[in-house]
């Protein structure tokens, strides 16, 4: 596992207008669109600031939040995503330890690839790569 693994997080919303407000109103910050990297499911979604120049090599993790159908705000509502060199590798090893995948490695255009696995507990968390 690489240092500070953690390398994205997204904050499940109902109401975007209202989300984004509060984020930016308690952080003092302005969220940035991101376009959607899959046109066929329908998504809004807000980036938090990050320093893109430094990428991974930079304490922290990006994030946003994200309007999505299936995915509720509220206990549960945020999901964690754990960098990694491949997340296919990492998947079969959730699997082969009591996990189970719930959505196999996939594409995400120019941002590389992830693969949503739950651990043995019953949480969901994500996980990401570049190849």
């Amino acid at each position: 596992m690489i240092n500070n693994p953690v390398v994205h997080f997204e904050i499940y919303v109902d109401d975007m207008t209202r989300a984004k407000t509060f984020y930016e109103a308690v952080f003092q910050t302005k969220l940035e669109q991101m376009p959607n990297p899959t046109p066929e499911t329908e998504m809004d979604m807000w980036f938090f600031p990050m320093d893109k120049e430094a990428g991974m090599s930079s304490y922290g993790s990006g994030g946003m939040l994200v309007k999505m159908q299936g995915f509720s705000p509220g206990v549960g509502g945020t999901l964690v995503y754990f960098g990694c060199e491949d997340c296919s590798v990492q998947a079969a090893r959730a699997k082969q330890h009591g996990g189970s995948v719930e959505q196999e490695k996939t594409p995400i255009g120019e941002h590389g690839f992830m693969a949503l696995v739950k651990d043995t507990e019953g949480n969901i968390i994500g996980l990401h790569s570049m190849k």
